[in-house]
């Protein structure tokens, strides 16, 4: 009797935990899929005779599309449903790689980074859409986390894999099998029932949700947000090495060493945020606290040369905080968006990341030509200051019981 009575929790257990494996190994996926092209770039330099402008303005292709069409892409998932849109996406991503390995041509690579870029704009709607529905409450903070460490870990084995598949079956091969990749997630999700998130949130909100305005002040402002959080970043990852290099004296290798020591331990932030914004209701302050303790870390790694010990691990602490507040954020987002609104919300403020992705390459490759290194830092403190007064502006009382309906609990199937 016992047994039988465990097994409906045991059942929505299982359900949830698949559903975080599928929509965690699609995040990962689109995250190495970011990764195939620029790792490419020597190879498609030689094969192509064209040069890294020319290469450059695919990548822009790429982050153009991506950031005009995530909007459009979140109200597509929300009305005719998020797990058709995700598909989608892996396939045509896919697919558009595996065309360009078959036909490798210039206007081949221009065509292949804008059907990629439209294939990325799915992913932060659908994913956030299903795991918003199919999510038990009191664990959606982990569940984000883990969904945002999946993406993480894709782009940092990228590299290493798209590397060993050129030196063992060349860039062509590389491009197909990276490729093929796609196609095959996507099987992997219709085999793990992965559940849709649009039915459940039209009966929980009903016919009036899907016709509310989305664009709120709320959302604008969480969009900024977003843009922020990409700005401040950005220089740090981008042009931090080539920053204390120049502006320091600091060689190349311990450089790349606190670069790395950041990235790393931002991934194992992401873990520790889920734990934190599950037990804390107050998203904002949670951001705005992390951020405004980086911001210091910061400035005095921009005032001051630092012993490599000493930069190490402030870069390493900073990089932790960063990557703590990325469960609060996306929380914010979710407390922000109405019901059966989430793959819209998360599709308008993500478009915030993609122009961070435009902006910030302009902007601190000329603070790099005014031979302004030290501002490279600069300008990330002044990013994660604008981010503490947004995020303390963003953060709303969490939903009411009344809210938040029984549909949005753990996964039924």
């Amino acid at each position: 009797m016992v047994d039988v009575l465990a097994t409906p929790q045991h059942a929505k257990a299982d359900g949830a935990i698949r559903t975080l494996t599928a929509v965690s190994v699609a995040h990962w996926l689109s995250h190495f899929h970011i990764f195939t092209l620029p790792m490419l770039l020597p190879f498609l330099k030689q094969q192509l005779g064209v040069g890294y402008i020319e290469l450059g303005f695919a990548l822009t292709v790429f982050g153009l599309v991506s950031a005009l069409t995530q909007a459009p892409i979140g109200y597509l998932a929300d009305h005719i449903g998020a797990r058709k849109v995700l598909l989608a996406g892996l396939c045509l991503g896919g697919l558009s790689l595996i065309l360009l390995g078959l036909n490798l041509s210039y206007n081949s690579l221009i065509l292949c980074a804008a059907l990629l870029g439209l294939a990325n704009s799915v992913y932060h709607p659908a994913d956030y859409a299903i795991l918003s529905t199919h999510m038990d409450e009191a664990r959606m903070g982990r569940a984000f986390s883990v969904h945002t460490f999946a993406g993480f870990l894709g782009g940092a084995v990228a590299p290493a894999i798209i590397a060993g598949l050129v030196a063992t079956i060349g860039g062509l091969g590389a491009l197909m099998v990276a490729g093929a990749l796609g196609p095959i997630v996507a099987l992997l999700m219709v085999a793990m029932s992965l559940p849709d998130a649009s039915k459940a949130d039209r009966h929980a909100g009903g016919a009036a949700a899907q016709k509310q305005n989305i664009i709120t002040p709320a959302i604008i402002m969480l969009t900024i947000f977003f843009m922020l959080l990409g700005l401040s970043n950005a220089g740090i990852s981008n042009f931090g090495v080539v920053a204390l290099m120049s502006g320091y004296g600091v060689p190349f290798a311990t450089a790349n060493m606190a670069l790395t020591a950041f990235l790393g331990a931002s991934a194992i932030g992401v873990l520790a945020g889920g734990f934190l914004a599950d037990r804390t209701q107050r998203h904002g302050q949670v951001a705005a606290a992390c951020f405004a303790i980086n911001a210091g870390l910061i400035l005095v790694i921009a005032i001051f040369t630092l012993p490599p010990v000493l930069l190490t691990a402030l870069m390493t602490s900073a990089g932790f905080l960063s990557g703590l507040i990325a469960p609060s954020r996306d929380m914010l987002v979710r407390d922000a968006a109405p019901p059966g609104a989430a793959g819209r919300a998360f599709g308008i403020v993500s478009t915030g990341f993609n122009f961070s992705g435009i902006l910030a390459p302009l902007l601190f490759g000329w603070i790099m030509d005014q031979h302004m290194p030290h501002w490279v830092f600069g300008a990330s403190v002044a990013f994660m200051l604008l981010t503490v007064l947004l995020a303390l502006v963003t953060d709303r009382k969490p939903r009411t019981a009344a809210a938040a309906p029984d549909a949005r609990q753990l996964d039924q199937g």
